[in-house]
């Protein structure tokens, strides 16, 4: 069996990078999936594609609605969610993505720094694990996957 993991979340960082790479090195019969990561591209497609917008709002409202397209298809056909809270920006998408992967019942990893325990402290509730490291979330996958 191919387990499907979607790594939701922060884009400045390597941590999905690293619990790719650590599963491929595990051996781990996984298939990875993230949203559209280049930061630019995620926020212009509504305009490139469907036409420019004089506001703001209506430029992220098309560009968000389309990104929904793949995060909502692709949490639905994960087995397993990882939601990564870096603390450089406020990832209100993250938090979007774990309520909405928590409704549909899936399995979820959130990982962040210690210093955003209280601030997601519902979020963690809803999570199966909360990793602090990519290294855990690697460990985690090796075991839960590794008992087949």
């Amino acid at each position: 069996m191919s387990w499907n993991i979607y790594l939701s979340g922060e884009i400045h960082s390597d941590w999905r990078e690293k619990i790719e790479a650590g599963s491929r090195e595990n051996g781990l019969p996984v298939k990875f999936y993230s949203p559209v990561t280049d930061h630019t591209s995620s926020d212009d497609c509504g305009e490139r594609i469907l036409g420019s917008e004089d506001s703001a709002f209506w430029k992220d409202h098309k560009a968000s609605k389309i990104n929904s397209i793949r995060t909502r298809t692709l949490i639905d056909r994960a087995d397993i969610v990882v939601v990564r809270f870096g603390d450089k920006y406020r990832q209100w998408n993250a938090a979007f993505d774990a309520g909405y992967a928590a409704a549909r019942g899936k399995s979820m990893i959130t990982l962040h720094d210690p210093e955003l325990t209280h601030a997601l402290k519902e979020v963690d509730a809803a999570a199966a694990a909360v990793a602090r490291t990519p290294e855990q979330v690697v460990e985690i996958l090796e075991y839960v996957i590794g008992a087949d």
